[in-house]
């Protein structure tokens, strides 16, 4: 019996999506599904909720849920991860709370920037442990990876892991919907290129019938500047740079250091910020929870209907041998995209089938946009470089190449700010602190 390992099953919502595609898929019939989480109540939720959906739609798949990692790793074909070290009381308070004080405002902070940074820096050590029992238990498993900070984790796993690793974000499929569907343009027939870093993906090429679109999309673009939305960053980044990116306005906006700053406030009214966003989401997500347990873990009917996440999609081609296109992060081995560092991790398309994720050859960016993911691409790096060898330099020199930081922030500032985020993480950074 083929296994896939879920780690982070306690994402109840999330583990719905990816294990209740896989239950709903024919050709991953049979399955083992193995679940662990180090939140025995939330994984109990899930492994109920996962049961329920397997009796509505009578599938075959096994639902177990372990409270041993390796055994619940020990023989697995695909393991899904999908962790968050540190929770949002206390590491998401701390990432937000240290840098306000500095006058630093993030909107996010999961990515890269000082909460990007503080929170790859805790869940490295939690990877690399996962890498080293896949290395025993399954050491020929394909490891998907859906925790953020996704570049970061992504390079550390296949680079350091030794494990077989791709990335996958849901902003590569959801891009030229949603933009598409705000500036009133029908996706019928549209084709489509993106390719990039995680978050700052560009979409290269979008076209119907050979025709290119882009002018189109940014004259009615241009028109919707006037009015307040919630896309006014990106839009503004593809009026200026030239072209589309994947992910929200709202995580773009602490990527640059062109939108969030003290000296200029009107920015965050003009660009319609909203600051402290993922904190917020975060209170209210806590605050739902009762009413959402309700109708996930407690429903005996539950239905589900696949997804657009990625993962099923994956195992499917992999089993079937039917090629399936996706947007993965992976590693820019052999330069993928040649004017991105070799040693980054890349979005790119890939095709999969039984030979497993096959990236696809780009070329060079636009000579501007591989600049722009170069100044992320040089904190992703100097986190890692940190993280590794438990120098406390690094942490600064990536702090200080950051975009949005550095604009803000001196550099004694920077580097006060951090001692401060490692005192304050303690025992989440044993290393450091």
């Amino acid at each position: 019996m083929s296994k896939i390992t879920f780690l982070g099953a306690g994402s109840t919502v999330f583990a719905k999506n990816v294990l209740g595609d896989v239950i709903m898929t024919p050709a991953l019939q049979g399955f083992e599904i193995a679940l662990f989480d180090i939140d025995p109540v939330r994984l109990k939720d899930s492994e109920n909720m996962l049961n329920n959906i397997k009796k509505t739609a009578g599938s075959t798949c096994v639902i177990k849920a372990f409270s041993d990692r390796k055994e619940a790793l020990r023989g697995s074909k695909y393991v899904v991860n999908a962790i968050q070290v540190g929770g949002y009381d206390p590491c998401t308070i701390t990432d937000f709370e240290i840098p306000t004080k500095y006058g630093l405002r993030q909107t996010i902070a999961d990515t890269i920037g000082i909460g990007g940074i503080f929170r790859n820096l805790r869940t490295i050590p939690v990877m690399l442990d996962f890498a080293a029992d896949i290395r025993e238990v399954c050491p020929d498993a394909l490891f998907l990876n859906y925790t953020n900070p996704m570049a970061v984790l992504t390079n550390v796993m296949n680079t350091y892991g030794n494990v077989q690793t791709v990335g996958l974000c849901h902003s590569v499929q959801a891009c030229v919907p949603h933009m598409f569907e705000h500036l009133g343009i029908d996706t019928e027939g549209v084709q489509a290129k993106i390719a990039g870093i995680n978050h700052m993906a560009w979409l290269l090429e979008v076209t119907k019938d050979g025709v290119d679109l882009y002018p189109e999309i940014k004259k009615r673009a241009a028109a919707k500047q006037s009015e307040k939305h919630n896309d006014m960053v990106r839009y503004e980044m593809m009026l200026k740079f030239g072209y589309y990116i994947t992910e929200s306005s709202e995580h773009n906006a602490e990527y640059h250091p062109y939108f969030i700053k003290r000296n200029y406030p009107e920015l965050i009214e003009r660009f319609n910020i909203p600051l402290d966003e993922y904190p917020r989401r975060c209170v209210e997500q806590i605050s739902r929870w009762g009413k959402m347990r309700d109708e996930l873990v407690n429903d005996a009917n539950l239905v589900h209907e696949r997804s657009h996440e990625y993962a099923s999609y994956i195992f499917e081609a992999m089993e079937t041998n039917v090629p399936f296109k996706i947007g993965g992060n992976v590693m820019n081995t052999g330069g993928l995209i040649s004017n991105l560092p070799r040693e980054a991790c890349v979005e790119v398309p890939c095709l999969v089938d039984r030979s497993g994720v096959n990236p696809i050859y780009i070329g060079n960016l636009p000579p501007q946009l591989a600049a722009l993911n170069r100044t992320n691409i040089n904190t992703q790096l100097l986190t890692i470089e940190a993280a590794i060898t438990g120098k406390k330099e690094h942490i600064y020199h990536a702090a200080m190449l950051d975009p949005h930081t550095a604009a803000e922030l001196s550099i004694d500032d920077i580097i006060s700010m951090c001692d401060e985020l490692i005192e304050a993480h303690g025992n989440w950074l044993p290393k450091f602190s």
